[in-house]
This record gives structure tokens, C-alpha cells and sequence, in this order.
């Protein structure tokens, strides 16, 4: 691999200007293309005609993973170990192990808070005898969208409890795909099972 520096020049295609165009390379704050964030001071090679980035080098990668990981903030909550054993119960029904309790979660926490999945019931699910339980394990999750997506949630259905929500969601997967066995999210999951997987 070619190390490139700062005041280095090359050829290169221009998306903007469409055309092969000479590049120089320099540090600069560049922004993620769905707008969550930016690289800050990342060496990139900017169209000397438009003045736009138009080539991020090999060796700026590890930067540009580094700042995606630390925008993927985990999301910590304790919970009952029963209810780690209904998302184990879940999964399975879905046709997967363990590894696919994270993205239930997630896709139930997305779901509910885009209110494609009705969040009104999730309260009611808290003052049931399986929200009860002393809180020994540890559920992390991380995503782009997560912390975010568990906000939203946390206002329509106006749980102020991180934890407590999780249980809510967790309780929502074991009557939907664990009682009931109900096939519409039943259906998503699996297809999402078969992408991941």
C-alpha cells in the first residue's frame, strides 16, 4: 500500500464534477453521508476545480471505523434472568441461537418506536408478575440508532426507565412470537435471520 501525506497530488475521479480531475490530499472534518456524524481531521483527497472530497485513502479507514464504533454508543440495562430466557425462547422460534437475541431487540425497539408495532401496551406489560424479578443480567446493545430509537420510545409510551422499557420490549416479544407465535413479525425476523446469518 501506497502511505500517502499531507500535500500529496494525484489523479482522480470528481462524483461532483464528473470527470478525472487532479486531487490533493489534506486533513479535513468530513460528515457522514446519512448525517449522523463526522471524521474529524481525516486525510482525504479534495478536488483542486470544486473543492468537495472525492477519494478516502486505505490508510484512512481505521479512522473513519474508529469514529463510526465510538457514534455506536452501547445501551446498557439489567434485567431478570427469566427474561433471558424468553428472548433465547424467542429466537428459537424465529429459527436462530443466542447471537440473534440482539437484533430482536432491536428490531422490536425500532419498530415500536416508528410505531409500525403499537407501543400503547408496553406500561401494561410492567405491572405483570414476569416484569418482576431481581435484576441480574446484563443486556448491551449497540447500534447507530439505538440510543436514539429507545428515546422516541421512552416518550410515546412515557416509561422514564431504560431498564424498565426493555422489560416492556421484552415482554412485547414473548406475547407476540413466544405465546401467540404471531406470524407478521414472526415473518420479518426470519427474513432478517436469513440476511444476517
Amino acid at each position: 500500500m501506497n502511505v500517502l501525506k499531507v500535500g500529496d497530488r494525484e489523479r482522480a475521479a470528481c462524483a461532483n464534477c464528473e470527470a478525472f480531475v487532479s486531487v490533493v490530499y489534506c486533513l479535513r472534518d468530513v460528515p457522514f453521508s446519512d448525517g449522523s456524524g463526522l471524521v474529524s481531521q481525516v486525510l482525504v483527497g479534495v478536488c483542486d476545480q470544486c473543492d468537495q472530497v472525492c477519494v478516502l485513502p486505505q490508510q484512512s479507514t481505521p479512522t473513519v471505523k474508529r469514529a463510526l464504533e465510538k457514534q455506536r454508543k452501547p445501551l446498557e440495562s439489567r434485567v431478570p434472568a427469566h427474561m433471558i430466557d424468553i428472548l433465547n425462547l424467542a429466537s428459537a422460534e424465529v429459527g436462530c441461537g443466542t447471537e440473534f437475541v440482539p437484533y430482536l431487540i432491536k428490531y422490536y425497539v425500532h419498530a415500536l418506536a416508528s410505531q409500525q408495532i403499537s407501543p400503547d401496551q408496553l406500561s401494561r406489560y410492567l405491572a405483570t408478575d414476569l416484569a418482576k424479578g431481581k435484576a441480574e443480567k446484563r443486556i448491551s446493545l449497540k447500534g447507530q440508532h439505538i440510543v436514539a430509537e429507545v428515546g422516541e420510545l421512552k416518550a410515546l409510551t412515557r416509561i422514564d426507565s431504560t431498564s424498565d422499557l426493555i422489560r416492556g420490549v421484552i415482554l412485547k416479544i414473548n406475547d407476540d412470537l413466544v405465546q401467540h407465535k404471531r406470524s407478521k413479525p414472526l415473518n420479518e425476523l426470519r427474513g432478517i435471520a436469513a440476511a444476517v446469518g
